[in-house]
């Protein structure tokens, strides 16, 4: 009963950093603070379903393949947010900075 709470507990948290992430694409001014949100947020979102997850593991394999696809989809977002920055900024996009 309690490790069914926290493992709610923890993928709601994670759908609040979904949902902080995806409010943060729609607002931010420019493409790199819209891929810092998106990587950073859904990233820990997912960490937090997966911690979630895990709880509610029925086994250790169960466990070792979540966190691998938690690793994957990090190195996938980061090399993907890297790959678009790169691109962005070789367009000549130059970071949005706030005027006084």
């Amino acid at each position: 009963m309690v490790l069914d709470w926290l493992a709610a507990i923890l993928m709601t948290l994670g759908l609040v950093f979904f949902l902080a992430g995806t409010v943060g694409l729609l607002r931010f001014p420019d493409v790199y603070t819209r891929l810092h949100t998106v990587t950073k947020a859904d990233n820990v979102g997912l960490g937090l379903i997966i911690f979630g997850l895990a709880v509610d593991a029925q086994s250790v394999w169960e466990v070792v393949e979540l966190f691998l696809v938690w690793g994957l989809v990090m190195v996938a977002s980061t090399t993907a947010a890297h790959l678009i920055s790169r691109r962005a900024l070789a367009q000549g996009i130059t970071p949005w900075k706030e005027s006084s």
